[in-house]
Order: C-alpha cells, then structure tokens, then sequence
C-alpha cells in the first residue's frame, strides 16, 4: 500500500461539521485500490458514497477483495460488482476474488 497509494488519484470524504476525513478511496486507472473508512464511522454509508462518486466518473471498475473479508465482499456484491475469478494474492498467500462492476 505504501508504494501503490502515493501514484493513485485519491478522493477523500470529509465530516461537513468537523472537517475531520473520515475516509477515503484509491484509484488507479479503474481499478480500486482500496476504500477505508474510519471505524467509527464504518456502516454510516461513507463507502458507499465514494464508490458512487467513482462510478459517475468511469464506466467500469476492478478490484481485488480477500476471499475471507465477508463483510467486504458482500458490500461489493451489493454494488453490483461481480467475481471473475479466484486467485491467490502473491504476498500474503491469501486467496481473493477479482471483481468487475460494469456501468
């Protein structure tokens, strides 16, 4: 993450009242690098709103969701994104789901 966040488009959500950044998400290209949100302000919809946000800005998305991440994985279905297949990501030996969403 260290060497892949500091080359990606980054689009953060902001507390209106706090101007705290509460989270944010990371794009290369189409692909989402990562969406984090704070953990007291997990199930709020700030996820949600920053994937709507990129997907008014592309036509298709890609990412990559541990396998064993269930809560992520079906916040990712729910947004209509679909499993293309199976693998096994190289640095941690875990397996994961490459997922598609397609306007």
């Amino acid at each position: 993450m260290k060497e892949i966040f500091p080359q990606s488009e980054v689009y953060v959500y902001e507390d209106e009242n706090t101007g705290k950044i509460q989270g944010f998400i990371g794009m290369s290209d189409n692909y989402i690098e990562g969406i984090f949100v704070c953990a007291d302000a997990q199930s709020c919809g700030i996820g949600k709103q920053l994937l709507d946000f990129v997907k008014t800005t592309r036509k298709q998305l890609f990412l990559s969701v541990y396998q064993k991440n269930i809560r992520a994985l079906k916040f990712y279905q729910s947004e209509n994104f679909k499993v293309q297949n199976e693998k096994i990501d190289e640095n941690t030996g875990e397996k994961e789901y490459f997922m598609i969403w397609e306007q």
